[in-house]
């Protein structure tokens, strides 16, 4: 046997379940277990009390968490929701985004603040669609037309946002015109495996066979996903894309494929114990492990930029609102602005990949993220005090 300890790994694993158990004891917190797990990664890591390092079992199973968050990312995607007018504003909403991020980052970059104007514009542009849907259940929003209206411009954002860092800062040497027949090519293959395993779906045999295996020691439909998502991120791999864009896709698909859940009610359930109950706590906190809070709080130009960046967020994502107001109550239209300004997980893995590639610094990632932690930590709560239960607008969402 190789020989690898796993005294980290015993660490983030104790950092992981006493998160959502010390705000279990405190809900009048409602702060996110994400923002917690990556705090204490900072607190315990090498920028603070250093009782813990990212090493190789630990920097594995965070990749593994980073791939299972996009998945369960792409899972919360209602692809029959995309249509009609929620999809019209939404589309609008994001192409303002895109203006304002790229114009706030491009001055930002002639003052010498950074030095990649379009990275900085793409992860300013995403909304934590996972964050978001828990704010809309508790003010009784989910289905409401201004609900649906955050959760399809939520999914255009976060789907846009994984395409864009996937087409121009990926690993790969190819242009970005090449890049874009090969991510026509991923698409196209995409839907032919898609259009398979449906068809493959109708076969009765077939059907029974998962049925008897799925609730066994086999958990079949697990199983089966899981060669999904890694077959998907090894896919966008080989077409020279990064690999967040096949398991983002690969949860897309799982959503599209699992409409009718009748005889598996309980799948999504067991995927989510795999990612949110072990795989995805591991990488939030090795993402702490990894941010340079030290660098940060040694430079005061630097530590200038998270309310910077936090601004930044709140003008191009929560401008991003304006198509809303026709519809909309100004109170529904001030919480969307907030709740689509709240970021996280796209931030953290735009920022690895920028200071993977060599177009941002360990101190300007670390601000971006706690930008995207104080997002977290404020807007949802301002949100909630615009979405009152039972304030439903009178909209048309078709």
């Amino acid at each position: 046997m190789p020989d690898v300890t796993f005294d980290n790994l015993l660490v983030v694993s104790v950092v992981a379940v006493l998160a959502p158990l010390l705000l279990g004891f405190a809900p009048r917190l409602r702060l996110p277990s994400p923002v917690l797990e990556i705090a204490a990664g900072v607190a315990l890591g090498p920028g603070g009390l250093g009782w813990v390092h990212a090493d190789l079992p630990v920097q594995v199973l965070a990749v593994v968490g980073l791939a299972f968050l996009l998945f369960v990312s792409g899972l919360e995607i209602d692809v029959r929701a995309l249509r009609g007018r929620p999809l019209r504003r939404s589309v609008a909403g994001y192409a303002i985004t895109l203006v304002l991020g790229l114009a706030i980052a491009f001055a930002l970059r002639a003052t010498g603040t950074i030095g990649d104007a379009a990275l900085l514009a793409v992860t300013l542009s995403a909304t934590s669609l996972g964050l978001v849907v828990p704010v809309l259940k508790d003010a009784g929003q989910l289905e409401s037309p201004i609900g649906t209206q955050i959760l399809v411009a939520a999914s255009v954002a976060d789907l846009a946002a994984i395409v864009l860092l996937s087409l121009l800062f990926s690993g790969g040497s190819s242009s970005p015109g090449a890049k874009v027949v090969l991510l026509g090519g991923f698409a196209v293959l995409v839907l032919a495996l898609a259009a398979t395993l449906a068809t493959a779906g109708r076969w009765a045999r077939l059907r029974d066979l998962l049925g008897r295996l799925q609730d066994t020691t086999a958990q079949i439909r697990v199983r089966l996903v899981v060669v999904l998502v890694v077959g998907f991120v090894v896919l966008a791999r080989r077409f020279g894309l990064e690999s967040i864009l096949g398991a983002f896709v690969a949860g897309v698909v799982v959503a599209v494929l699992d409409r009718d859940a009748t005889s598996h009610p309980h799948l999504r359930t067991k995927l989510e114990a795999i990612g949110y109950g072990f795989l995805i706590p591991v990488f939030f906190v090795t993402s702490g492990i990894r941010l340079d809070l030290r660098g940060l709080l040694a430079s005061p130009p630097a530590l200038l930029l998270v309310p910077l960046f936090l601004a930044c967020l709140l003008v191009v994502r929560g401008l991003a609102a304006l198509p809303y107001r026709r519809d909309f109550s100004r109170d529904e239209v001030l919480a969307a602005a907030l709740l689509q300004a709240t970021s996280l997980p796209v931030i953290v893995t735009a920022t690895q990949i920028g200071v993977a590639t060599g177009r941002l610094t360990t101190v300007t990632a670390a601000a971006l993220v706690t930008a995207g932690l104080l997002s977290v930590l404020a807007f949802p709560v301002l949100a909630l005090g615009r979405l009152a239960p039972g304030r439903v607008s009178e909209a048309a969402t078709t």
